[in-house]
């Protein structure tokens, strides 16, 4: 997991007015909302005895405090203690106790953090795909895999495993021979377009003798580091996908089936609906291979050996390089 940079984390819908306790990025989190509704993320552990605020609550007279249950210490949202109940009211509270935070914001239908280092500030804002209107997000499903999330990654950018892991769902035709895959980058996003064929025989065109970008067709895969996901199907269809590190062994997937052909409310939320089951009946195909993948947390793929249609893979890892570089020299 690298951190200075800003990660998805949470579907929207999840975070309302109580605190909401996770387990993100190997570090056990406490979300909530201040007064405006706006996010708040710290370091899920009370300054006093180290509990955790999830059975704790929000005060909301005035400007919000998020409060412990162990002790009733109450904290502000710059996660400063304001009160210790059993000092006194007017008591002052030393300077010690406040909470670590970081960074939140709220955008696309997600909660995003800014995963810095102690002391660092956020650079820019969460980035989002630029052909993808808000007006098109639908909601999500949340689907946990037992592996880093750098492998949940790779594997939405892999194309040669798709007539072998899906041949009866979306890798259907037995297109084998992975021309390219076209691969473009581009201020931190990749777009990878795809070229799988059936094997007659002739060669396998390299990434450098394929179109880029495609023009014969719309589809397209697109990814913005670190850790969101498009696959762009049509004008009026995507797939969007977040992959949220939990831990160095587990990461949650978000899902989310955004079309805008249909727009009739009932009938928009039950094509939602159906295209999230079937999002879900296409991961849990890959899920199943993913979990089996060794090493789990290595984040690189050390020890394999990759071949020319792995392109898309190369080039996240090259990704991931960049940002530890850049990490290590800062």
């Amino acid at each position: 997991m690298i951190r200075n940079q800003w990660y998805a984390v949470l579907d929207s819908r999840e975070l309302g007015t109580t605190p909401l306790g996770c387990v993100r990025m190997g570090e056990r989190m406490i979300f909530w909302r201040d007064a405006s509704g706006s996010p708040l993320c710290h370091v899920d552990r009370c300054a006093h005895r180290g509990a955790s605020f999830t059975l704790g609550k929000v005060l909301c007279e005035g400007e919000h405090r998020l409060m412990c249950p162990f002790h009733g210490l109450e904290y502000d949202s710059t996660g400063v203690c304001t009160k210790i109940p059993a000092n006194g009211a007017s008591a002052p509270v030393p300077p010690g106790f406040k909470l670590r935070n970081y960074p939140a914001r709220e955008a696309h239908g997600f909660i995003w953090i800014f995963w810095a280092e102690e002391g660092s500030s956020p650079v820019g804002e969460p980035r989002w795909f630029d052909d993808l209107p808000d007006s098109m997000i639908g909601s999500s499903v949340a689907d946990p895999w037992a592996n880093h999330y750098s492998r949940a990654i790779e594997n939405q950018l892999d194309m040669a495993h798709l007539p072998f892991v899906h041949h009866n769902t979306i890798g259907r035709g037995n297109r084998t021979v992975v021309d390219g895959p076209g691969v473009m980058l581009r201020d931190g996003s990749m777009f990878v377009y795809v070229y799988n064929r059936l094997d007659d025989g002739s060669p396998r065109r390299s990434s450098e003798e394929v179109p880029v970008p495609r023009t014969d067709m719309p589809f397209k895969l697109e990814f913005i580091f670190p850790n969101v996901w498009e696959n762009y199907i049509s004008e009026k269809l995507r797939i969007i996908a977040a992959f949220v590190p939990v831990d160095e062994g587990n990461t949650i997937m978000y899902l989310r089936f955004c079309q805008s052909f249909m727009k009739l409310p009932l009938l928009k939320s039950f094509v939602e609906w159906m295209g999230n089951k079937a999002n879900i009946l296409v991961a849990h195909q890959d899920r199943r291979v993913v979990e089996t993948q060794i090493p789990r947390g290595d984040g690189m793929g050390a020890g394999e050996l990759l071949f020319p249609g792995d392109r898309a893979l190369m080039e996240y890892r090259k990704m991931r390089v960049e940002a530890m570089k850049g990490l290590k020299g800062a």
